[in-house]
């Protein structure tokens, strides 16, 4: 398969010890599959309890592994300070020698981690944060702090966009790549994969489809679609048994 295939990983209570995540990250390595990606939350609806910063277990994950690409999937810009945001992942993309991906996105209310802490909750101000955000951390990237990043033009950065919403897909279009979530099967991702072309006529940059499937489901109608990353979900109640048994398994 061209397609790449990553793991997907919510970092909470049987999987909340860097250590940990560390080891699963390894053995993907070993194991043949291209990237380790974690949720970005600071708290979870019940009956989650046990959350892990995930920029701390991505260095852990970059300092045990030399291939995986990595990264966070998404952070929701609206709640960072994006000069702390911008420092950390030029940090982390030295320490990963140039594998981080940055997945963005609006975040979602109701996951406890808005609304306690005074954070924004409607969507169409997140929505302008989100922009804004994105042209300061590119900002910051490209020369305004130093070191610039390994990765150059800049780190990828991802957009998750929510089916059937389109206007996430058009921010996704002047980025790198599109995460599209709630997707009722490959069909729909095709429909996607025209729109992105559409958008971006005239560019001949690298441009990423990501999807994330339930352990064991095959690749190829999504690959057929046209995704360029299959990426392997375990919910918000990942158990680690579970999780090693899917990465022995190896991508398939």
């Amino acid at each position: 398969m061209s397609v790449k295939r990553g793991i997907y990983l919510a970092p909470f209570e049987e999987l909340v010890d860097p250590r940990t995540l560390a080891e699963l990250a390894s053995r993907a390595e070993q194991r043949g599959w291209n990237g380790f990606f974690l949720w970005d939350h600071v708290a979870y609806r019940a009956p989650i309890r046990a959350v892990a910063d995930p920029w701390v277990a991505l260095a852990a994950i970059a300092c045990a592994t030399e291939q995986l690409r990595l990264g966070t999937m998404v952070t929701p810009l609206s709640r960072r300070r994006v000069q702390k945001l911008a420092r950390e992942t030029v940090t982390l993309d030295h320490l990963s020698g140039g594998r981080l991906t940055l997945g963005v996105g609006l975040g979602v209310e109701g996951n406890s981690e808005l609304e306690p802490f005074g954070e924004i909750v409607d969507a169409r101000e997140r929505a302008r944060l989100l922009d804004r955000g994105l042209m300061r951390l590119d900002a910051f990237w490209g020369g305004e702090f130093q070191p610039a990043p390994l990765q150059q033009p800049r780190i990828p950065v991802w957009v998750a966009a929510r089916w059937p919403h389109r206007r996430p897909v058009r921010r996704a279009a002047h980025w790198d790549g599109l995460f599209p979530t709630d997707l009722p099967g490959p069909d729909a991702l095709a429909e996607l994969a025209n729109e992105i072309r559409g958008l971006r006529t005239g560019r001949d940059d690298p441009f990423e489809l990501v999807v994330e499937v339930p352990v064991g489901a095959a690749a190829h109608p999504w690959e057929a679609a046209g995704a360029t990353w299959v990426l392997t979900g375990f919910g918000s109640q990942p158990r680690r048994d579970e999780v090693s048994e899917a990465i022995e398994a190896g991508p398939h």
